[in-house]
């Protein structure tokens, strides 16, 4: 019976298999060899399915290797491995070795020695380029100051958990959310496990700042109603602004300053007005829109196949 299983999403990481099957290997021996890695291929573009599929016939530790019939992105990916992994607690790693295997043993050992949950992967540290820190200092300040308040500064990429906290976190069965918010909102023990994050040795991260926006988006109108705020805020600062140029207006129409009848007063409420309808039926659509995605109950991803490979430590 396997203890410890491991989810690693892979997308565009074929350079770093090599690096990550020997860091595997090591894990596995720190382990006592109970260790199962469970590999979801996010339909990557490269050849990281095949040297996966080659590479793990000659592994010694357990391992399951998912293929996804296309991209549907990490989070989706690593529901996948939750889904598939069959230990009594879970950790979750990136491809790119970037988060140290050391974090993930170390998820294990507090999930099992410590009365907690879920052991939450915090970032004191990196070892990004300057560019790429600035970028990722501001997403996450802004993350944990609008969406999820309990956010760590440096923001999370991983975490380990035990089956009970797994099993709820797969009950929250929605499109178009956030994984790394759903882990906040179930609440459960958590911890806190430090470590300083590396800098990518190979290949090139595949965290656009497109995939970046949508993630955003997507935790905003999930798991807050700051939008609404805006638009309240907006709308009774705008009702102030123009209520105050009005009478100004007004008292300009009396002293004689205006010369064109109703001008002013036609193009403030105008252009006031109908930026404010543009921006609240934007904002009322992206709600409406993501209602009507969880309605039709698509599955977060498709699995085209599922392959097993040295399945004795399971028996």
């Amino acid at each position: 019976m396997i203890t410890n299983s491991l989810v690693i999403p892979v997308y565009k990481n074929e350079l770093n298999i090599p690096s990550l099957l020997e860091a595997l290997k090591k894990m596995d021996t720190e382990l006592s060899n109970d260790l199962e890695v469970i590999f979801v291929v996010d339909g990557s573009p490269d050849r990281s399915y095949e040297i996966l599929k080659h590479s793990l016939t000659n592994e010694l530790f357990s391992s399951t290797l998912i293929l996804l019939s296309k991209n549907f992105g990490s989070f989706p990916a690593i529901r996948a491995g939750l889904q598939a992994a069959s230990g009594e607690f879970f950790a979750v790693m990136a491809a790119d070795l970037q988060e140290p295997p050391e974090l993930a043993i170390e998820f294990f050992k507090s999930l099992k020695n410590e009365l907690i949950d879920v052991a939450i992967g915090t970032r004191d540290g990196r070892a990004d380029p300057f560019l790429s820190q600035l970028a990722s200092n501001l997403f996450w300040n802004f993350y944990k100051k609008y969406i999820v308040h309990e956010m760590p500064s440096g923001g999370i990429d991983v975490f380990g958990c035990n089956k009970a906290f797994r099993d709820q976190l797969l009950k929250l069965d929605e499109s178009h959310s956030s994984l790394i918010a759903q882990i906040f909102w179930l609440g459960f023990r958590r911890k806190q496990v430090y470590y300083k994050r590396q800098e990518r040795q190979l290949g090139v991260s595949a965290w656009t700042l497109k995939k970046k926006v949508t993630y955003m988006m997507d935790s905003i109108f999930s798991f807050t109603d700051l939008p609404i705020k805006m638009l309240t805020r907006l709308g009774a600062a705008g009702i102030v602004f123009f209520g105050i140029t009005g009478f100004v207006t007004f008292i300009s129409k009396l002293m004689g300053l205006i010369a064109v009848q109703g001008y002013t007063a036609t193009f403030l409420a105008t252009g006031f007005f109908g930026a404010i309808n543009l921006f609240g039926l934007g904002i009322i659509g992206s709600y409406a829109w993501r209602t009507y995605e969880n309605t039709k109950a698509r599955p977060l991803s498709i699995i085209l196949s599922v392959e097993e490979f040295n399945d004795k430590l399971k028996k």
